[in-house]
């Protein structure tokens, strides 16, 4: 069985928002990382993923986003404890809020960073190299042209 977490690469102007995730956190502590969380049982419900993202973003930094979130990409990886994680990352706009470690047993201290800034801090690992890459491309390309990727919460 897996976990399934998902993942926001929020954007705002030009930067992300990551966050450094707290030194407490058994996975990637003390790693940069988009803003997200495991998604709970819910038995049959639509729009887990993105309710499960929305609720991630307020709890763990405070912000909302728009409404319209585009698939970026998944990925799975094995937990040190044996566990098995699918990975699902949206891209979303941010919307309100300023952000702030809202829950410091997971988030240590948030900041708005260039692609560039991401790829190049010390901090990262290479899944989130492979995530931003994405996350930027799908960023730049016409609006029209990620219709049939977006996903929208309010279906």
């Amino acid at each position: 069985m897996f976990f399934i977490n998902v993942e926001g690469a929020v954007y705002r102007g030009d930067k992300w928002l990551m966050i450094e995730r707290s030194h407490k956190e058994e996975h990637a502590g003390g790693m940069l990382s988009f803003v997200g969380g495991t998604v709970d049982p819910e038995g049959a419900s639509s729009n887990i993923l993105e309710r499960t993202l929305r609720r991630e973003l307020m709890e763990e930094v405070g912000i909302k986003v728009h409404e319209n979130m585009t698939y970026v990409r998944n990925t799975s990886f094995v937990l040190t404890d044996g566990r098995e994680v699918v990975d699902i990352v949206f891209l979303c706009e941010w919307k309100s809020g300023e952000p702030y470690p809202k829950s410091p047993d997971e988030v240590e201290a948030v900041r708005w960073l260039t692609t560039e800034e991401i790829i190049n801090h010390p901090q990262t690992e290479a899944y989130l190299h492979d995530n931003i890459r994405e996350a930027d491309r799908l960023r730049n390309l016409p609006k029209h042209s990620t219709n049939e990727q977006e996903t929208n919460c309010s279906r």
